[in-house]
Order: C-alpha cells, then structure tokens, then sequence
C-alpha cells in the first residue's frame, strides 16, 4: 500500500507543486464566503487543479508528473488511513441503534441501488456511477478519493463524482434547514439531526445544516454523520472484493480457481483495514488531544495535496464529452436520499 520505490530525480517538483496548490486552497477555504458556503479546502484544491489542467497543464515539465501522480495516489491512501483519528468507535455507540441503523441501510442502499440505476438506466461508465454513488452514500469528496484508490480510475472521473457531491451537496445544506423550519419534516431537533448526519453528502455541508437548526441539531447531526464515514471502510473491502469478482469471471479458469481466491483476498484495499485500525487506536485515547488535532491538521493538508493533483491531471475537455448523464444521475441520488432517507428514518423509529 505504501511501498516507496526510490523517487524520480524530479518527483520532489510534482509533490511541491502540489504542495503549493494545496497551501492556497487552505488560504482560500479561510474567506467567510467560502466558509459560510460549506465548500471545505479540499472543494477548493480540485477546482483550482482543474482550471490548471485545462489551461495551463501543457506548460507543466513532463518530468514533475510522477510528483503530481504520487500526491494523487500514495499521498491520498495514507491521508485516508489518518482520516481514522477523526472518529472514534464510542460515538458509534452514542448514536444509538437508530442512528446506525440508518446509516448503514443508506450506504448499502445507495451504494448498490445507485450502481445498478448508473450503469442500466443513466448509460454511464462502471467507474463514474460507483464513484458518484460512493460520494453521495458516505461523505463526499473524501469517499470519492477512498473509491478511487479501489477502483484506480482516470483522474477526470473523480473529477465529475466530486463536482456532484459539491453541486449537491451544497442544494441540501441550505434546503434542509428550509424544510424544517417551513415544517415540512415532522421531526424534532433531535431526529433531524440524525435525519441530515445520514443523507447530506460532506461532513463540512452537515455541520452547516445542523447548527442551521440548532446547536443540539448540529451536534447529533455531526456524530451520525462521523458515524456513516466509518461504514467507509467497510464499504471499499466489499468492493474490492466485488471487483476482484468480476476479474476472475473474465479472466479465469477451472484451474485457476485456487490463484484467483488468493487475487481476490490480496485486493482488500489495506489502506481500508488500516483506517479501521486506527479507528480503534484513536478509541482508547492514547494520545493527547493536541496531539490528534494536530495529525487532522495535517491529514486535511494532505487530502487537499491530492485533491489538488486529481485535479491537475482532469481536463475539461475529457469531462465535456460526459456531458450532463451524471449530474442527472446526482440530481437523482440526492433526491433519493431526501425521499428514501426520510422514509426510512419514519420506518426505523
């Protein structure tokens, strides 16, 4: 998952280059604006790498692209293996059976329906309809990346998952705290917040639409939302294995059979396994609070360096051909996921 060959003599320009895009991104996300809006650094490096890569990317050195490719792929799997130190299994159980309940039946449901509904009805490629799926299933731009790293797709691909989550995402932190203020849902401070934690798309989004609320809202809202980043694990290991599957019934044979186990179990994704494992870790409190504040500093850092390089390596060109199937296919998951989410929650109470 890690392994280092040793690097290209100009790899350290690609990783700096990245490094700076990522550095003004995190100066950007500080304007109120961009703040008030829920758009988190990682928003602002993939559309500042993109206006890059579409203008000015045939200036770039050739030789500084094994930099850009190591910021996009190595840097992002450890940044999701740090991502672990943002949660903890006790806010799992503080959520209560409703809450995971809920998270779970969304992600499975979202995840399968969503690639089913991809791929047959909206025409789109594998890749793109479960990237989207897995942005609007778990939590956004940092699934997208994690989903990524599984299915090992072309950078523009991610590219458009991502500007869905952002385009949508964004409608739903300012229309639910509409809607429940005009009284549409019938939910109390406390069941809306489990309500918005398990169907907006990015962490930053729910914070907006929960405190929007109430400071309670807001609260309960982050934990189950937190909560549902967790089943992110769980989620990349049952694609692996799924894609893995898919592999040996093309390639395979009788006589393969035994080789072909030993692929699948080597595809689980590891950095997925070492996510859960520091979950775990940062559930005993071992370290000083400083200390895992400090490591989400850097880990967001280190999101935005490879949200920067995905977006640096996507061209317009290669999304104009796509045109508008998959934000038909967001518009669609996002207004499951009000529906469906809400009805589900009525169920499970």
């Amino acid at each position: 998952m890690f392994s280092f060959k040793k690097p290209h003599p100009h790899t350290f320009n690609g990783l700096f280059f990245a490094f700076l895009f990522a550095l003004s991104s995190q100066y950007i996300a500080r304007f109120s604006w961009v703040q008030n809006h829920g758009f988190s650094p990682l928003v602002v490096a993939i559309v500042l790498g993109m206006i890059y890569g579409s203008t000015l990317r045939p200036h770039l050195p050739h030789e500084w692209t094994p930099g850009i490719q190591f910021a996009a792929k190595k840097i992002l799997r450890f940044a999701i293996v740090l991502y672990g130190f943002r949660l903890t299994f006790q806010e799992v159980y503080q959520v209560g059976w409703h809450g995971l309940t809920l998270d779970i039946l969304i992600v499975s449901l979202t995840m399968i329906i969503g690639t089913i509904m991809g791929i047959k009805l909206f025409k789109l490629d594998r890749d793109l309809a479960i990237l989207i799926s897995s942005g609007a299933a778990i939590c956004g731009a940092a699934a997208v990346l994690a989903t990524e790293g599984v299915l090992k797709s072309e950078a523009y691909k991610t590219s458009v998952a991502v500007i869905t989550v952002v385009v949508f995402g964004t409608i739903g932190m300012f229309l639910y705290p509409m809607l429940q203020n005009m009284q549409v849902f019938d939910l109390t401070a406390t069941q809306y917040g489990i309500y918005a934690g398990a169907t907006i798309h990015e962490v930053a989004q729910v914070v907006v639409a929960g405190t929007a609320v109430s400071p309670e809202a807001g609260n309960i809202a982050v934990i189950v939302k937190m909560t549902r980043v967790m089943l992110l694990a769980p989620m990349l290991i049952v694609l692996g294995l799924w894609i893995a599957s898919i592999n040996k019934n093309r390639l395979s044979t009788p006589s393969q059979d035994k080789p072909s186990r030993h692929n699948a179990i080597k595809s689980i994704p590891l950095f997925a396994i070492m996510f859960i494992v520091v979950v775990g870790f940062n559930s005993f409190d071992y370290l000083p609070h400083a200390t895992v504040d400090m490591i989400n500093v850097i880990d967001t850092f280190l999101l935005t360096m490879a949200m920067a390089a995905l977006g640096i390596e996507t061209n317009f060109n290669k999304i104009k051909h796509i045109g508008l199937k998959p934000f038909y296919f967001a518009a669609f998951l996002f207004i499951s996921l009000i529906g469906g989410g809400y009805g589900l929650y009525q169920l499970i109470q």
